[in-house]
Formats: structure tokens, C-alpha cells, sequence
């Protein structure tokens, strides 16, 4: 039972047993997790202070430009994770191919893999909005003792065995589930530890914000438009207020707490849609529906799409479950 002012560290032990491989391997990547997340938020909050803002001159595996905060918290992540020694392999959203670790021994033994978006929304940063990090988690399907594979990281979302997401803003949070419900923690700077200030936290059933960028409005396929116009109309509680900030992180967070629809459909100028079903869709997703929500890409279950490379994308639409549900049936109808 989670109890509200525990540290995180408190709330992570009291609720070991829940988590079915419970071994510690699970607890002490959550705490390597809190201590990146520390880091990088250091990072984020001095960031119109020192030379860490605009692009490095490169880009990424999708093709966008990197920022400097981006390459900052894509190497803190990896340096921490990699130093406490408990995954066998790490895929990042920076990064061309996954990372395969060995254990202290060489030998791989390690049980898990970590998948992420390090600073989701960093082009934000420079207009000091939000911003924020994704992370996912599986067990390897690969023996233990052999270096981990592609398989590894290609699977459906609904293995997942822990998500979340980290929103460095107004005040610095973790979110996540281990499949038991989704908990919340705030950061007190002054003393540098994660409070649970939001157990068990949902979805309301329906909600009155719809996210999504409607400067693409005339590239969306006709349903989305259909809904659009559904969510501007009079009558049943609508017109809903479109709010849309573009940090994912931080239109999912708002959406949850308030209650609301988040949509980045296919169009003609992103044909599989823009994000990544790996480091972005699949632990929103698994977030979403341990809150009560749902997540789809406007006809299927996230969760129970089977990857087939490590950066593809898909058509997101998450949030409150009537208001993704009536979306899906502007899609299905279209």
C-alpha cells in the first residue's frame, strides 16, 4: 500500500514483492534510473546559464538535428546505467544500434535491457518549456551468458516489465509502473530525494483536452480530421480545449492528471507517423493502460504491435479510454 511523503527509495523496497522476478535487479535499476535523472536535471536547470543549449552541428539516426542536451543526457544514462552493472543492453533513441553490455565477469548474465528517449522534446529547451525522459524495460529473450541480440529488443509492448518517464519542468518528477498501478515522485532539491506525491495515479475516463498539432491539420488522414472537428463542436460537454505543448512527456503528464486525448497520427508528410514505437509509444502506452487509459495507433493495441526495427515509428493516440476509444471510430468509419 503506497503512502504518500515515502521516498522513492522507501516506496521501491516496500514494494519489491509485487514485481514477479523479484531479485533486486529491478530496485537497483530504478535507483540507477533516480540518479541519472538527478543529473540530467542539474543539467536542464542551469542549461540558460552555461553553453549547453542549440544543436551539436549533428544528427540522429531518425535525421533531427542533436541537441547538446540531448548527447548530455544520452551519455549520462548510458554512463550510469552501464556503471551499476545490471543490464546486458541498452537502445537509445540517439544512438544507430542498441548497446550490448557485458557483466563484470564478460559474461552477460544480466537479465535485463533498457530502451530510451534520454531528453524527449529537447528542442523545447531553449524556450525553457519542459522537457523530459522515457524509459522501458524488458527481460532478455536471449540466453543469459551470450550477448544480447536485436530480439532482445524487438518485442511487443506488453512484455514490458517496467516503464516510465521522468519530467524535468516547474517541479522534477519520476512516473512509472511496474505493471501494478503508476506512482509518481517529486523532487525536493533542497535535499535531493523523490517524494510519492501522486499514488496511484489515472486517467480520468473521459476528459475535455485534445493534444495534437493541428498545424499539420491538412495532411491528417480524413478521420483525424473528422474527430478534430467532433472535439471543436457544441454538444456533450464540447467544445474540448486543445492544448498541446510538444514535449511528449509533457502533454501525456498533463492529459493523465486532467484527463484528455494525446493524437500524432500518420500523414502525408510522416506516412508511418513521426514517433518511435520503441522509446516512445510502447512505455506510454503500458503507462497509459496501468492508469486506465488507452493507447492505440488509431486501430490497433500499442502493445500488441510487433516491432520489426529498433527506430520505427507508428501513429500514436493515448489518453482517457472513451475519448481514444471515439477517436479509433472516427478512424475505423473513415
Amino acid at each position: 500500500m503506497s503512502r504518500k511523503n515515502q521516498t522513492l527509495g522507501e516506496f521501491i523496497i516496500e514494494n519489491q514483492a509485487e514485481f514477479q522476478y523479484s531479485s533486486g535487479e529491478l530496485s537497483r535499476l530504478i535507483n540507477s534510473i533516480r540518479l541519472a535523472a538527478k543529473v540530467v536535471n542539474h543539467e536542464v536547470n542551469k542549461a540558460g546559464l552555461v553553453d549547453i543549449v542549440g544543436a551539436v552541428g549533428e544528427t540522429n539516426i531518425q535525421g533531427e538535428d542533436q541537441q547538446k542536451l540531448d548527447v548530455m543526457a544520452n551519455d549520462t544514462f548510458i554512463r550510469t546505467l552501464t556503471n551499476r552493472n545490471i543490464l546486458c543492453g541498452i537502445a537509445s533513441e540517439e544512438n544507430d544500434d542498441f548497446i550490448s553490455l557485458e557483466g563484470q565477469n564478460g559474461d552477460n548474465n544480466n537479465k535485463y535491457i533498457l530502451l530510451m528517449d534520454p531528453l524527449d522534446g529537447s528542442s523545447n529547451i531553449d524556450v525553457n518549456v519542459s522537457v523530459g525522459t522515457i524509459f522501458s524495460i524488458y527481460r532478455r529473450v536471449t540466453p543469459p551468458g551470450t550477448p544480447v541480440t536485436i530480439d532482445d529488443f524487438l518485442q511487443p509492448g506488453r512484455e514490458q516489465v517496467a516503464a516510465g518517464y521522468i519530467v524535468y519542468g516547474t517541479s522534477t518528477m519520476i512516473v512509472y509502473t511496474t505493471g501494478h498501478g503508476v506512482n509518481g515522485f517529486t523532487l525536493n532539491p533542497a535535499i535531493g530525494t523523490f517524494y510519492l506525491s501522486h499514488p496511484n495515479m489515472q486517467f480520468p475516463e473521459m476528459g475535455n483536452i485534445y493534444s495534437v498539432n493541428e498545424g499539420n491539420y491538412v495532411h491528417f488522414p480524413e478521420g483525424v480530421k473528422k474527430y478534430i472537428k467532433y472535439c471543436q463542436e457544441e454538444g456533450e460537454g464540447r467544445p474540448y480545449t486543445s492544448r498541446y505543448i510538444g514535449s511528449l512527456v509533457s502533454d501525456i503528464h498533463r492529459n493523465m492528471i486532467k484527463g484528455g486525448v494525446y493524437m500524432y497520427p500518420k500523414s502525408s508528410k510522416a506516412t508511418n507517423g513521426k514517433l518511435r514505437l520503441l522509446y516512445e509509444c510502447n512505455p506510454m502506452a503500458f503507462i497509459a493502460e496501468q492508469a486506465g487509459g488507452k493507447a492505440s495507433d488509431g486501430f490497433t493495441r500499442i502493445l500488441d504491435l510487433k516491432p520489426t526495427e529498433l527506430h520505427e515509428r507508428v501513429p500514436f493516440f493515448c489518453g482517457s479510454k472513451l475519448m481514444v476509444e471515439k477517436a479509433e471510430s472516427f478512424m475505423n468509419n473513415d
